[in-house]
């Protein structure tokens, strides 16, 4: 599992980020604050403050292409 942060800053970047998490097979999770969302539901990012990075759980052993392909969201 890799674990890193993201920020999503508009509605097309959401949209985005759903597209690329939907053309992988293993599970991404979201978390902001004590909730946690499946990073291909577009109706669970908006339910998430979205004004404040978000914690993206890869449940995967490989992410490299993984993160080459959300590398704009990715934040420290």
């Amino acid at each position: 599992m890799k674990t890193f942060n993201i920020m999503l800053k508009s509605i097309n970047d959401v949209k985005d980020f759903v597209n690329i998490v939907n053309r992988y097979d293993f599970d991404v999770d979201l978390t902001s604050g004590r909730y946690i969302v499946d990073a291909k539901s577009i109706m669970g990012i908006f339910s998430l403050d979205l004004s404040k990075p978000i914690r993206v759980e890869a449940h995967t052993d490989d992410p490299s292409d993984f993160m080459k392909d959300i590398t704009p969201f990715i934040v420290d």
